[in-house]
């Protein structure tokens, strides 16, 4: 989903080169991440504060955005792209699937099997509700036994499907989260991420934006249990205080169940302000506490080009993220953009190391 307008400070980074066509390892920039300041305004974004070792512990990571994240690389080579008559873009979540490969949602009903090394497209079903209609598909998750569960925004819904798209089945949503007039969700602003607590006992639906009459930086997380027979049952909810101005795009299980949570928005003229989070593990309280582990408008740029004004020409409409491995003690990290087929965004991968 394209994100709401806000107003933030303007930022400015120098763009490098054009951007490599495939996603390889970066090379350490010439200099290191930009000192600008990006963000919802010029007041404190709140009681967040940056995670990861001090720098007196050792070195920072090369290419750092932060010293709890670091960017190895960044691919557009499915920018503006079609596989086997669809469209790969609009892409709103990505999800482990099979080994070697990856699944990727478009927010337009499109589910595509990607290769997890090359993320070149190896297979595309099409989703649909009930009646046969598109979705606006914005979660995904892939369950133990193969089969998908994928959040709209619409009405909210969590639905199931099989690996080939039939639908399966649907899980209870509470009557408070509905879209108004049923309930008090936002149109465009309801189920934006979906993820999976390990155990695959515990499944979380993040809401992108307040209900109406609540606080405007209090999102709601609902949660699911699984029960003996393998469906869901309606689980406690919580909340979660985004940084000024911003909503939540996605929500990702790290392995000991604490959840990566992208906070994102958009000001027309100044670009997108993107801010990786680290979250509590769910279940103890209701309220879940953040600390930053990256603005990502700190990551060097390493040749990225924006098609309109930027922060930092490497950033756009960041919206899928998946924990895909583990590597010298970090977590692998692989982030999608949703372009919203418009001609001034793109299509782009990052793969980020996360010290969580």
């Amino acid at each position: 989903m394209r994100p709401r307008t806000l107003r933030t400070a303007l930022a400015t980074v120098t763009a490098g080169l054009a951007a490599a066509g495939c996603l390889t390892a970066a090379a350490p920039a010439t200099a290191g991440p930009s000192t600008a300041t990006a963000g919802p305004s010029t007041a404190a974004v709140g009681p967040s504060t940056v995670a990861g070792p001090a720098a007196a512990q050792g070195r920072p990571p090369a290419n750092a955005c932060s010293p709890a994240v670091s960017l190895t690389g960044f691919t557009d080579a499915l920018d503006k792209t079609t596989y086997d008559g669809a469209y790969v873009g609009n892409l709103s979540a990505l999800a482990p699937d099979r080994r070697g490969s990856l699944a990727a949602l478009s927010d337009r009903s499109s589910l595509f099997r990607l290769d997890a090394r090359t993320l070149k497209p190896r297979g595309v079903v099409t989703l649909a509700e009930e009646n046969g209609a598109a979705l606006d598909s914005e979660g995904l998750v892939t369950d133990r036994d193969g089969t998908y569960l994928v959040s709209s925004e619409t009405e909210p819904s969590v639905r199931r499907y099989s690996r080939t798209g039939e639908l399966l089945g649907r899980l209870p949503v509470p009557d408070d989260l509905r879209t108004a007039p049923e309930g008090r969700g936002r149109a465009n602003g309801s189920f934006e991420g979906l993820t999976l607590l390990p155990g695959g006992r515990t499944l979380l639906a993040s809401m992108e934006y307040p209900l109406d009459g609540d606080p405007a930086d209090l999102v709601r997380i609902q949660s699911w249990q699984r029960t003996r027979h393998g469906d869901f049952r309606l689980g406690a909810q919580y909340t979660y205080r985004t940084d000024p101005g911003l909503g939540v795009s996605e929500v990702t299980a790290t392995p000991d169940g604490r959840l990566l949570v992208l906070e994102r928005g958009f000001t027309a003229g100044v670009g997108n302000t993107v801010r990786l989070q680290l979250a509590d593990r769910p279940g103890r309280g209701t309220v879940l506490h953040k600390r930053l582990l990256a603005d990502l408008a700190h990551c060097p740029a390493l040749g990225a080009t924006a098609k309109q004004p930027q922060p930092n020409p490497l950033l756009d409409n960041f919206e899928g993220m998946a924990v895909t491995g583990r590597s010298g003690g970090r977590l692998e990290v692989l982030v999608v953009s949703d372009d919203n087929q418009n001609a001034v965004q793109t299509t782009r991968f990052l793969r980020l190391r996360v010290r969580a």
